[in-house]
């Protein structure tokens, strides 16, 4: 399932800190400007909303973390989740199996992004795309979602992402002010 909040600038961050577990709290507070806090606590209050939707899970989670850095769930290690976060868009993946997810909300993009993260095949897919930002981000979601779902995370060579992308699940949902992908594996 996908938990998305589209406007965490509205996130009452007393209200949020009081609802949360100790461990994201301190987490949380230490981020320097109020919207990354709103943006911490939004993705964590989703795990939150999720694991009550659809598992019956009431308490705030606890994570532990993969050598990669990647979280989990020590408690439960059958329920898997992914967060992204991009402007006021908070998103949160969650599932019985690995998945990984990637929200972006649009922006402009450079001609020397595209080339350096994007293989040759993909790149003539954006300029001859009617838009060509929705699908660079697109591709781009795809391939962050795939990196968070190995938990690889962003790597140099960024251009082979998605060169055996039949091997895995993928799905795309746009938006007029944002675009997401969730991957898993088949």
């Amino acid at each position: 399932m996908v938990y998305l909040n589209g406007h965490t600038d509205r996130l009452d961050l007393a209200a949020a800190l009081a609802k949360v577990s100790a461990q994201r709290r301190e987490q949380a507070l230490r981020y320097r400007y109020e919207s990354s806090q709103r943006l911490s606590l939004a993705v964590y209050l989703l795990l939150m909303e999720g694991l009550e939707k659809e598992y019956g899970i009431l308490e705030p989670p606890l994570f532990d973390y993969t050598p990669e850095g990647k979280p989990f769930l020590p408690q439960h290690p059958g329920i898997h989740f992914s967060f992204s976060h991009s402007g006021t868009v908070a998103l949160c993946a969650l599932s019985d199996r690995p998945v990984g997810a990637d929200v972006e909300t649009t922006r402009k993009i450079t001609p020397s992004l595209v080339s350096y993260t994007m293989n040759e095949s993909e790149e003539a897919i954006i300029n001859a795309s009617g838009n060509p930002t929705m699908q660079f981000l697109h591709f781009w979601t795809r391939k962050e979602a795939l990196l968070k779902l190995t938990g690889e995370g962003i790597r140099n060579n960024l251009r082979m992402v998605l060169a055996e992308a039949e091997k895995y699940q993928m799905e795309t949902v746009q938006t007029e002010n944002y675009i997401y992908s969730i991957v898993q594996y088949k």
